[in-house]
């Protein structure tokens, strides 16, 4: 099972941070490897807002679309999401913000396996080099977006 993370200091607020990361439908834009987004559901309960969404993700002539379910705690500032149908046997990923003076650390965890073996085996050997590219996605977009100076 191909499992990663990532951490980043980034020059932009936790808030705009999590916003950012919980916009779902605005991955196709900046995410590499997403084709498309789309959120069916958004509830709050309590101190969490849930959210269930797919998410089309591929590379060339491999493209699939996964459900997943995105929950967003506020009182620990993390994300965590699993998956519900699509390609996947098994997806976690989580998502922590800290405030550290001017500046957030973000942290992205994720594991998961494709159901498809063939496939697990091919991303596993670039899964590093695309989390990369995912994290840099995500920290050119809030700069872009939120970093003023």
């Amino acid at each position: 099972m191909p499992k990663a993370s990532v951490t980043r200091l980034i020059d932009c607020k936790k808030n705009d941070l999590i916003e950012l990361v919980l916009d779902i439908e605005k991955y196709p834009e900046f995410v590499p490897f997403c084709y498309n987004a789309k959120i069916y559901e958004k509830k709050i309960e309590g101190n969490l807002i849930k959210i269930v969404a797919d998410l089309t993700i591929g590379k060339g002539l491999f493209k699939d679309t996964y459900k997943s379910l995105v929950e967003y705690d506020k009182t620990n500032n993390s994300i965590y999401v699993t998956n519900i149908d699509g390609p996947l046997n098994h997806l976690e990923n989580r998502w922590f913000f800290k405030n550290l003076k001017k500046k957030t650390e973000i942290t992205f965890e994720i594991d998961f396996e494709i159901k498809n073996k063939f496939l697990n085996l091919l991303m596993e050997a670039s899964f590093k080099f695309g989390l990369e590219k995912i994290a840099d996605a995500f920290q050119v977009r809030a700069e872009k977006l939120f970093n003023k100076s």
